[in-house]
């Protein structure tokens, strides 16, 4: 439990205790004291008002990140074929291992509710490593991927690369990660068998750090095959061929911070909010952008819980 916890809940037990001891004095009534009547409905306002700001603080910075939830989601895809109707996607993206709230017991967690969802495949979308915010303490590849080797699916566990991992040392993440059984896919693709249909992964490099070669990549894989690629950063959804049936993306965090009504604090997209969390449908295929489980340059979220996503993907027509 950190000083900066301990410190924001005994502040809002303070505010807390100051409005119900104002709340159950009497108010004076006579017109002598309508100047001390002002001064106290002043008081109550500033705390409360005090009292919302330290609620939020708390759950932004101690509260929501530590959560892990699960999200499930049905979607719906053009020329899906039948014999892939029901496919169970587990999508897990920006781990950021050695952040705040993510040690190598958050990581175990990770994998046991992943595969508690019993999920046909597991896409891990990059950004494994902490970056260059608060952290306590980074945590090397060799520490975390053997945990990530608990991870089971039947048809594999798949992964790309994001930026911060570039940073880092993406060719030992990449090294590491394989030698602990997941497959890092960078500008390449690989068939899988699914019940006697041939389901095409394609892996996108990183699009702050690494060349773009997404023709390239997606013409290895023979027309109308039924394809999903993988890539970091979703803002290379408008570069994707529309033969892509569905585009995996995270690095966003879906804005990490984000206020009803007023929206995302922070935006990581060029394209604003278009692309910034959930399923987008454009120009005859689909994009989906988990909000991710980490944290990135200051330890908070709030409105944005962590997320493992599990998808299941049907035809839509």
């Amino acid at each position: 439990m950190s000083v900066a916890f301990v410190v924001t809940i005994a502040v809002f037990l303070g505010l807390l205790l100051f409005l119900i001891n104002e709340a159950r004095r009497p108010m004076p009534v006579t017109k002598w004291d309508r100047s001390l009547v002002w001064w106290r409905r002043f008081r109550i306002a500033l705390a409360v008002v005090l009292l919302l700001v330290c609620g939020v603080v708390g759950w932004a910075f101690f509260i929501e990140p530590n959560r892990l939830v699960v999200r499930q989601e049905t979607i719906e895809l053009d020329r899906w074929p039948n014999g892939l109707s029901g496919l169970k996607v587990a999508v897990l993206s920006d781990l950021h291992v050695g952040s705040a709230f993510i040690d190598e017991r958050k990581v175990r967690t990770i994998v046991e509710r992943t595969n508690q969802l019993q999920p046909d495949l597991i896409v891990i979308l990059g950004d494994y490593i902490t970056g260059n915010g608060r952290t306590r303490h980074r945590v090397e590849p060799e520490v975390f991927a053997p945990i990530l080797k608990d991870l089971h699916a039947p048809l594999g566990v798949y992964s790309v690369l994001g930026n911060h991992d570039w940073w880092y040392n993406g060719e030992k993440v990449r090294r590491v990660l394989e030698a602990n059984g997941i497959k890092v896919l960078e500008n390449q693709v690989v068939t899988i068998d699914v019940r006697g249909t041939q389901l095409w992964l394609a892996g996108l490099a990183d699009l702050w750090t690494r060349p773009q070669y997404i023709d390239e990549t997606i013409a290895q894989v023979p027309q109308g095959a039924p394809l999903i690629a993988l890539t970091h950063n979703p803002d290379i959804f408008p570069q994707v061929p529309s033969r892509v049936n569905l585009l995996l993306a995270g690095h966003t965090h879906g804005g990490q911070v984000r206020f009803p009504l007023i929206g995302s604090v922070v935006e990581s997209s060029k394209y604003g909010e278009r692309y910034e969390a959930g399923h987008v449908v454009e120009n005859g295929h689909d994009l989906f952008v988990t909000t991710g489980i980490g944290t990135s340059i200051q330890p908070v979220r709030f409105g944005v819980p962590p997320e493992i996503v599990l998808l299941v993907l049907k035809s839509r027509g």
